[in-house]
């Protein structure tokens, strides 16, 4: 299948009998080269330019030769507080089948009201929601406040988002973990789409880059942090109510 010519067709409004009318061809010529089929050169050059795309774009590799494009990536932030606000409620609210949050606090969406409440509607209807939050007694955590220069805030952070994921995290259908790992990126999935937040050594999260990725293709940039965040998953400890009671402790001290 050929994700990238579907989805430009798709942008353009434009229909199978729509670009074979314009090249002169069968619609099922057509068909078959969003199945997958190259098109002969002067097919391509003539869809690049009815799409308005770069032919590179379309068929990275037409001769099976070279690099190959990757055309995951939607769009791309210079940092995180640049991601407007309704991208972070359409990434949830487009949720059908799971969501999964992988994060050293997120505090900037459990202070979101009207984000946590999606969440918990979101596991009311029936999506899976899973939320990997750090634990805040971890060496992990605290090498992170002494990269960012911060000490014990990131601690502070995360026991902060827990008090007010609370009502979340008691919501059925949420399951909630505390994980003790490197946190390379932070992960936002919905479904086929992701967020990805690299983790830059010593800038805080809310500066570092952002990732808007949708699945294309089996074995791509969206599987590998997929993986990595089941990877994580299966390692971490389930926060029942003994570990929310153990946070709760130690956030009143």
């Amino acid at each position: 299948m050929n994700e990238a010519l579907r989805r430009a067709l798709a942008d353009a409004r434009l229909r199978e009998t729509d670009v074979a009318a314009a090249l002169d061809v069968d619609p099922k010529t057509v068909q078959r080269w969003i199945a997958g089929r190259v098109p002969h050169p002067r097919h391509r050059w003539a869809v690049a330019d009815l799409l308005r795309r770069e032919e590179r774009e379309l068929w990275p590799d037409p001769d099976g030769h070279g690099p190959r494009i990757s055309h995951e990536i939607r769009v791309s932030y210079p940092h995180r507080s640049a991601v407007p606000r309704d991208v972070w409620q359409r990434l949830f609210s487009g949720a059908e089948r799971e969501i999964g949050i992988l994060v050293y606090a997120a505090l900037f969406l459990a202070e979101d009201v009207e984000v946590v409440r999606l969440l918990a509607e979101k596991a009311r209807s029936g999506v899976a929601v899973r939320l990997l939050l750090a634990d805040p007694s971890s060496d992990r955590v605290a090498e992170r406040g002494a990269e960012e220069g911060i000490g014990a805030a990131v601690a502070a952070r995360v026991q902060n988002a827990v008090a007010l994921f609370r009502p979340l995290l008691e919501t059925d259908g949420v399951q909630a973990r505390q994980h003790d790992t490197v946190l390379y990126n932070s992960i936002f999935r919905a479904d086929d789409e992701m967020l990805i937040n690299p983790q830059v050594h010593g800038i805080a999260a809310a500066y570092a880059p952002v990732l808007h990725l949708r699945r294309t293709e089996p074995g791509g940039m969206f599987a590998t942090y997929a993986d990595s965040f089941e990877r994580v998953w299966a390692d971490a400890t389930p926060m029942n109510a003994a570990a929310l009671s153990a946070l709760d402790e130690t956030r009143a001290r």
